[in-house]
C-alpha cells in the first residue's frame, strides 16, 4: 500500500438535476443549502441552474450528504429552548450549545462533536443545573485565589458570581482555548 494513491468512491461533478434533487432530499431552501456549504445563494442557483454543475469540494461534501442526510440535522443549530444561551466555542469551533432558564434552573444542551474532551459536560448530555453551575465555575478563576479581591476589583465586579466574571471574561483560561459566547 506504500506509495500508492488512496481513492474514494465519491462523485467529484453533479449535474444540476443532481444538486437539486440532493437539496429537496435534505429539505433545504438553496438559501439554507447556501449557508451550509459557505458559499453565496447565486453559487446555489448557478449549479441548480440550466447547464450548471458543481464541481471539487462542493461536489464531494453534498455526495456525503445525500447519503449522510442525517448530518444536516446534526449540524443544524436548535431553536433558543430558555432565555440564556451559551455557546462554549474552542477556537472559532462551535462544540456545545447550552440553554438555561435560571429562573426555573433548566438546562438543555446540543454537543456538535462526539469527542467529549470537546463537549462542556463531556460524556452528560443532560446536565443538571448544579452541573451547569459548576461548569461555569470551572470557567473561572478559583474562589481561593490569593488576592481575588483586587482581580474582582479589576473585573468591576462587587462579588464572586461565577456567570458575572464569564460574562467579562468570556470564560477564557490561560491554559485552554475554550471560550463562552453568551447571548440573552
Amino acid at each position: 500500500m506504500d506509495g500508492e494513491r488512496m481513492e474514494f468512491a465519491l462523485q467529484k461533478t453533479l449535474s444540476a438535476a443532481e444538486v437539486k434533487r440532493i437539496r429537496k432530499k435534505l429539505k433545504l431552501k438553496q438559501k439554507e443549502l447556501a449557508e451550509l456549504m459557505n458559499v453565496s445563494v447565486k453559487t446555489v442557483a448557478h449549479w441548480e441552474g440550466n447547464g450548471g454543475s458543481a464541481k471539487g469540494t462542493a461536489a464531494v461534501m453534498l455526495d456525503i450528504l445525500r447519503e449522510r442526510s442525517w448530518l444536516v440535522e446534526e449540524m443544524t443549530i436548535p431553536e433558543r429552548a430558555f432565555p440564556l444561551r451559551i455557546s462554549y466555542m474552542y477556537e472559532e469551533r462551535l462544540c456545545t450549545i447550552i440553554d438555561v432558564d435560571d429562573r426555573e434552573q433548566r438546562v438543555k444542551i446540543k454537543n456538535f462533536t462526539t469527542d467529549p474532551v470537546f463537549c462542556a459536560f463531556g460524556r452528560n448530555g443532560q446536565p443538571s443545573y448544579k452541573e451547569y453551575e459548576e461548569f461555569l465555575e470551572s470557567r473561572c478563576f478559583p474562589r481561593s485565589r490569593d488576592k481575588m479581591k483586587i482581580i474582582l476589583n479589576e473585573l468591576n465586579l462587587p462579588f464572586y458570581n461565577p456567570f458575572l466574571i464569564v460574562q467579562k471574561t468570556e470564560g477564557r483560561m490561560a491554559e485552554d482555548n475554550f471560550w463562552l459566547k453568551i447571548e440573552r
